[in-house]
């Protein structure tokens, strides 16, 4: 969108569509990134929409990484973005880092945003636990910022994950209070995107408990760079009950890794559940797992494959990244120009 057409819409307050989603490179993606994120993101590229998918690097280092393993894990979640079907042409790809409006906004949001509000935030009080006078003041503030990021492409829409959905009702908030201050109508109110069969993956070994690279056991997830004997293995050791799959989703009310598996199935396939349990209603593990595993081996590996061939060449990537974090400046530029304008800041085009 040009800034004319940025300027005109922000004045009759309406804003184009645009997606915007980010993941952090922590490292090890696993299924749950994909299905959960990385997927959608790529049905959303290919919907006609404008997307903007992100590396958000600054978000990692809310807890200490290493630097070396922070650059691999970032050309990383590059190549599987890409090795999923992220097009650089069609999507912009970037990271964080390279875009320092996002932080420039932050600072702004930090603030707008009321410590109320803050100290609400359950991922805080989750991850800090009993030593909250210890983490990092970055994890603390970590929801500004996301909102920052959002709002500095002027997103509509943003897929995210049930865990993430109350930071983006505080970016709601922050856009609301933003434009109501200073009698503007210039941050839209991003709607969340939650949708799809498995948007939360839960662990192959306990169906109660999310998919998460930092369970010890490597049982628990399929990681994005495992091979198709890996996916297979971990499939079929994937822990069940002795019960057979029902045929209606009730039959998998209180049943949590049968409904985790069946969940797994209907996004690789592209299918409801219901259309899976209409399938295989009936049938007992033995014979539902060899189809989960031909399944996930037949979406999975060739992404793996391309995962592998991409990190030969991080000179390729970094050249991407840096293409695509010009792309997102170009859009970002004008709206902290204009955001500085509202709020005050001489030498901001006042």
């Amino acid at each position: 969108m040009t800034e004319a057409v940025q300027t005109q819409s922000q004045q009759e307050g309406k804003f184009a569509p645009r997606v915007f989603s980010g993941i952090q490179p922590s490292g090890d993606l696993h299924l749950g990134n994909y299905l959960g994120a990385i997927k959608r993101f790529v049905d959303m590229q290919n919907s006609g929409i404008e997307t903007i998918y992100c590396m958000v690097d600054l978000h990692a280092i809310t807890v200490w990484q290493d630097p070396a393993k922070l650059r691999r894990a970032t050309r990383e979640l590059c190549a599987g973005f890409i090795a999923s079907g992220l097009d650089p042409q069609k999507s912009i790809l970037f990271n964080q880092s390279q875009a320092p409006e996002h932080a420039q906004l932050g600072w702004i949001f930090n603030c707008v945003a009321r410590m109320g509000w803050m100290n609400r935030m359950t991922q805080f009080k989750d991850k800090a636990g009993k030593n909250r006078e210890k983490v990092s003041v970055g994890l603390f503030s970590y929801p500004t910022l996301m909102a920052a990021d959002i709002l500095i492409y002027h997103s509509t829409h943003v897929p995210v994950g049930e865990d993430q959905k109350q930071h983006l009702e505080l970016t709601r908030d922050i856009a609301a209070k933003f434009n109501h201050d200073y009698g503007v109508n210039f941050f839209p109110i991003t709607e969340p995107v939650i949708e799809g069969a498995a948007t939360r993956v839960m662990s192959l070994r306990d169906g109660s408990k999310k998919m998460s690279k930092s369970d010890p056991s490597d049982a628990s997830r399929l990681n994005m760079t495992d091979d198709a004997d890996t996916i297979a293995k971990k499939i079929r050791k994937a822990k069940t009950d002795p019960d057979g799959l029902p045929s209606e989703i009730a039959g998998l009310e209180d049943r949590p890794e049968a409904r985790n598996l069946v969940n797994i199935y209907a996004a690789l396939a592209d299918q409801s559940v219901e259309q899976v349990l209409a399938d295989v209603g009936g049938q007992q593990f033995g014979a539902f797992k060899p189809m989960l595993a031909e399944l996930a081996v037949a979406k999975l590996s060739p992404i793996s494959g391309e995962m592998s061939r991409l990190m030969q060449d991080e000179g390729e990537i970094d050249r991407i990244l840096a293409d695509g974090a010009m792309r997102a400046r170009a859009i970002a530029a004008p709206i902290l120009a204009k955001t500085y304008d509202i709020v005050g800041m001489v030498g901001a085009g006042s």
